[in-house]
């Protein structure tokens, strides 16, 4: 059975009770020293864009092969033009030939013309980095708590747990968003250090894999005088790139309503008969 209404009203629940706590100090007092990402009940982050941008200085992430221009459907629509799937620039010289040679099956089968895989479109989740440029139309949450931050994504919903001022774990089972730790730093930034990562997942909307060696370490600020959020990403998997690659990814602040359910699975088939990846299914219910 597919696996939305149930799981999906719980998790809705759940975060909207969480959006009521306080930001807390060590001592369980309200502290002015944390950056604030929820200082209204309906403050929320959209993506600016959904690529994750070159770092000011180093070598940076796999963007688009310029010999096919990639248009997303809203430049499509203030051109008048078609809109067209993402074509890995396989020329970046982070990539090793494994992950060159897997990406290249992924760009052929967009150039004859087939529907690539992206996680939101087919619900899945979206992985570490990958979950910063997962949807351009919904919404990002931080719920902000002593000992964890929760952070949502409205679409599926996707939900991450860093876990604030503890190490790792010894021993960290693989799953979708692995284990992320993280602590505040400077009152204005949120550090989150993840590892243990699937690797079904993606390092982002070019379908670039990783080993399970992948570590992703981001800091969250809050900048223009709480307008946008910025996260600058650190990237490092000796499996897969050939050297550690930074990238930025920018958020703007909405203020709109509370949190929603929003569940991905319901009423998203394969239409017009593409060739996609199948919805994730559970042969057992949860509950």
């Amino acid at each position: 059975m597919p696996k939305h209404s149930l799981i999906g009203a719980t998790v809705g629940i759940l975060c909207a009770s969480a959006a009521l706590l306080p930001i807390v100090g060590a001592h369980g007092a309200p502290s002015a020293d944390i950056p604030n990402f929820h200082p209204l009940y309906g403050t929320a982050w959209l993506e600016i864009g959904d690529e994750l941008l070159a770092p000011p200085s180093g070598p940076g992430p796999v963007t688009n092969d310029p010999r096919y221009p990639y248009v997303d459907n809203g430049a499509a629509r203030r051109s008048n033009s078609q809109p067209t799937y993402r074509v890995a620039d396989l020329n970046n010289p982070i990539l090793q030939s494994w992950a060159k040679e897997s990406m290249k099956k992924a760009n052929d089968d967009v150039l004859a013309g087939k529907v690539p895989f992206r996680p939101r479109e087919r619900c899945y989740p979206g992985g570490v980095p990958g979950f910063v440029v997962y949807t351009l139309v919904m919404p990002f949450y931080f719920l902000q708590t002593e000992k964890e931050v929760t952070i949502i994504n409205r679409g599926g919903p996707e939900t991450r747990r860093v876990y604030l001022n503890v190490p790792h774990s010894k021993n960290v089972t693989p799953s979708w968003y692995g284990e992320s730790v993280g602590h505040y730093e400077n009152g204005d930034t949120l550090v989150v250090d993840t590892i243990g990562l699937s690797t079904k997942t993606f390092v982002d909307n070019y379908r670039t894999p990783h080993t399970d060696r992948l570590h992703v370490v981001e800091r969250f600020k809050i900048i223009d005088g709480g307008k946008n959020l910025e996260d600058i990403i650190t990237v490092d998997d000796p499996g897969t790139f050939t050297t550690p690659w930074s990238a930025v990814q920018r958020f703007r602040r909405v203020d709109q309503r509370p949190l929603e359910e929003d569940v991905c699975a319901e009423n998203n088939f394969a239409f017009f008969d593409y060739n996609v990846a199948p919805l994730p299914q559970a042969k057992t219910p949860d509950f």
